[in-house]
């Protein structure tokens, strides 16, 4: 299954984008990165690309469910089990996404109930599916208790 993460904005070089790094180098799960520009630009630009079908689209979002990481992970680990061929995590810019956008995911969730800059978002989902990817795995990195 392809860990697919759609984000507004460039990253570029800074802190965030050393952690992304840091993070996505490890998955042992196919993975891809597609950057969009921070707006919708005239004549639709920057729309998302459209998904194939059997995509699940995870939506990082502050109305989104809380869940822990075993819980994401075993998420993860039924879709792959199901046959799902992407999942794509969207991370929106700073104004968020709309309740049209919303109704489209087939999941919500949230880090918390604080807002976090895209690009903390982006290096904090990062780490998560490493850290899925090493709990599906039995990889010690995850400690749980």
């Amino acid at each position: 299954m392809l860990l697919h993460i759609i984000a507004r904005g460039k990253i570029g070089r800074s802190p965030e984008a050393d952690l992304v790094d840091r993070y996505i180098k490890r998955l042992t799960m196919p993975h891809r990165i597609t950057e969009l520009p921070d707006a919708l630009g005239k004549g639709g630009g920057g729309k998302l690309p459209p998904a194939p079908p059997g995509t699940i689209t995870v939506m990082l979002d502050e109305k989104g469910k809380q869940l822990t990481s075993l819980d994401f992970a075993r998420r993860i680990e039924g879709w792959r089990d199901a046959g799902t061929r992407e999942c794509r995590f969207l991370i929106g810019a700073a104004d968020g996404f709309d309740d049209a956008d919303r109704n489209n995911a087939d999941l919500l969730i949230a880090f918390g109930a604080m807002t976090w800059p895209h690009m903390m978002a982006r290096a904090m989902l990062a780490e998560q599916l490493w850290r899925a990817c090493s709990i599906l795995s039995g990889h010690p990195y995850h400690r749980d208790g």
